[in-house]
């Protein structure tokens, strides 16, 4: 899914986040100091996909190491942090930052966060098995296979995987993807799904790609 380098202080903290991220298959580098940061940069120079910056730091604070970091990197920069108020954002944004989250806030929001500037900034493929998604190209292979899918299909497999932590509501689907927001029966969603898993060759009794969650929706399994 992509590399990315996490500067947290808070260890605990670190921790969890660097779990909560790995088990969103990114593979992930984890420093405390800014000096350390600064290393893990240069030594990973091209292969670093997205930083996510804490403020309150030792050694020096977060708004001038994400200047020395966008001095010799134009990767994307997610400040994470307790500083919520407008002038440390503004603040932030003029330091070379992307986006600014402000604590607390749930997991799940990071990755949504993380996966829209992966895409802005570099849009990669998405290997599950057998199975390529390509959002440059919005294709999807199957076995080296190009399918057939609609933009509809298309756009609800890469929702579903980028949510794939979580089982997602038809409601959610429905109110997500353009061409299906305006229509009122959700039961329209169970048969873009039932064919896009007719497509991916996916048995909905034992499902590879796309579980249905009884009460809520559906689930990427992988």
């Amino acid at each position: 899914m992509g590399k990315l380098l996490l500067i947290e202080d808070d260890l605990e903290m670190q921790g969890l986040i660097k779990t909560y991220l790995e088990q969103a298959r990114f593979d992930v580098l984890a420093t405390d100091l800014p000096s350390k940061a600064m290393e893990l940069m240069k030594e990973n120079q091209g292969g670093i996909d997205l930083v996510i910056l804490d403020l309150t730091l030792p050694e020096m604070d977060g708004f001038d190491l994400c200047k020395k970091i966008r001095a010799i990197s134009q990767v994307p920069i997610i400040i994470s942090t307790a500083r919520g108020d407008i002038y440390n954002k503004i603040q932030g944004f003029e330091k070379g930052a992307d986006d600014y989250l402000a604590k607390p806030y749930e997991p799940a929001e990071l990755i949504a966060r993380i996966n829209a500037m992966l895409r802005r900034f570099k849009p990669k493929e998405m290997v599950f098995d057998n199975l390529v998604i390509s959002i440059e190209k919005r294709e999807a292979k199957l076995n080296n296979q190009v399918l057939d899918l609609t933009n509809t299909e298309f756009d609800i497999l890469v929702f579903l995987i980028e949510n794939r932590l979580h089982p997602i509501s038809r409601e959610a689907i429905a109110n997500t993807i353009n061409a299906i927001h305006e229509d009122s029966l959700l039961r329209s969603i169970d048969t873009h799904v039932r064919n896009l898993r007719v497509k991916l060759n996916d048995n909905a009794k034992e499902p590879k790609f796309i579980q249905s969650v009884w009460g809520i929706g559906y689930k990427f399994c992988l």
